[in-house]
């Protein structure tokens, strides 16, 4: 375990295994046979038009939506929709972030960040009190303990999402494009509490539109395609020497 709650340690298998995993919305197919290993401490940025299945991957892996073939597995753990018990036990290794912040509004921000560890994981109030203010200092807002969400910013409440999060000392870490509904200029606060949580250890898996911080953090970059991870390669590769039409129009698209 490193400085940051929830870092996986070193596993001799992958922390997460896809497997020729569809998932169809009716008789539309958005996932096409998808194969993915993530090492621990691995950094995934996925990239790609909207509707290109990047979301609905994020949200296969952690049990939101059931998928139709395939298999997934996470920290060695199979992805079975039909055990409840399973499933609560996959959700306590797997943090999602979204794009919306999706905080208790009626809540402090305290008692946001304390909530799930008291409830799931029965950690007593004094415990999950000191984990909180931890956490939050560890975001930079230490003194927003006693705050509501409706008196910050849309970028500090998706820091405090991102340390309600880490309160479950998750395996793995799913960020679902969560600087999008952000002002510009509250995006590179969001970004640099990721960017240390890659620096220290945490597996992420994460849905991006924001190119220049997936060159600089990921250690693999996947373009999906129509329903499939259509290249994947660092970033340097993938982004300097794109090997298919669908990838250079997409980039350069980006560029105008």
């Amino acid at each position: 375990m490193s400085g940051v709650d929830g870092v996986a340690g070193a596993s001799a298998r992958p922390l997460v295994e896809i497997a020729s995993l569809r998932k169809r919305f009716g008789t539309h197919e958005v996932l096409k046979g998808i194969d993915l290993a993530v090492e621990p401490g691995e950094v995934i940025a996925i990239i790609g038009k909207s509707g290109s299945g990047k979301s609905t991957l994020l949200r296969c892996v952690n049990g939101l939506e059931s998928f139709d073939e395939g298999a997934l597995t996470v920290d060695g753990q199979p992805l079975l929709h039909g055990d409840a018990r399973a499933m609560r036990g996959l959700r306590q290794r797997v943090g999602m972030i979204f794009q919306s912040f999706n905080l208790f509004p009626h809540l402090t921000v305290g008692r946001n960040v304390m909530l799930a560890p008291s409830l799931v994981k029965q950690r007593d109030a004094h415990a999950a009190q000191d984990q909180a203010r931890r956490l939050l200092a560890r975001v930079g807002l230490g003194e927003k303990f006693d705050a509501y969400p409706d008196q910050l910013s849309g970028g500090q409440q998706q820091r405090v999402a991102i340390a309600r999060a880490l309160a479950m000392e998750p395996a793995v870490l799913l960020c679902d494009e969560i600087t999008s509904a952000l002002d510009p200029e509250l995006v590179g606060d969001v970004l640099r509490v990721v960017e240390s949580l890659a620096d220290e250890g945490m597996t992420l898996l994460m849905v991006t539109h924001e190119m220049n911080f997936a060159r600089k953090v990921a250690d693999r970059v996947l373009f999906m395609h129509a329903g499939r991870i259509h290249e994947a390669g660092a970033p340097d590769e993938l982004f300097g020497h794109p090997r298919t039409p669908e990838l250079r129009q997409f980039l350069g698209a980006l560029d105008t």
